[in-house]
């Protein structure tokens, strides 16, 4: 069982973004995985490391249909990316000084920000980009 499943609300309706979603919860669920056979630790290095190049990518190819189109909210998404990228190098740097707490912590934190992020915050440039044509 997932430990986030991808659901239809998600979805911000740009099918790019949406497959981007969900392979950000396959990371998350790939972590999970990991913990429930007893590798959390060794595999939460590599999750931290492939979430922070992955998330990169994400976040550009989200700003840069934002700024395209002339998203209006754009300004303060990108302000979110950048605390959320700023987020998980610390993650990254407290795994790597061994200080960071456990692989559940982490888990938690990413799920509960992945699902607010896209319900609350992506949601709203779904719209505003479907009416500009953008699928």
């Amino acid at each position: 069982m997932a430990f986030l499943s991808w659901r239809e609300e998600f979805s911000v309706g740009i099918d790019r973004i949406d497959q981007q979603h969900r392979r950000l919860v396959g990371f998350l669920n790939d972590l999970y995985e990991a913990m429930q056979a007893g590798k959390g630790r060794e595999t939460l290095g590599k999750v931290l490391g492939e979430l922070l190049l992955y998330t990169k990518t994400h976040f550009a190819a989200e700003e840069q249909l934002m700024k395209t189109h002339g998203f209006p909210g754009y300004e303060d998404h990108r302000a979110r990316h950048e605390r959320m990228t700023q987020k998980v190098k610390e993650l990254s740097e407290q795994f790597r000084a061994g200080t960071l707490a456990s692989p559940i912590q982490m888990t938690n934190f990413l799920k509960d920000w992945l699902a607010k992020h896209i319900l609350e915050t992506d949601k709203q440039y779904g719209p505003f980009l479907a009416a500009r044509g953008v699928k």
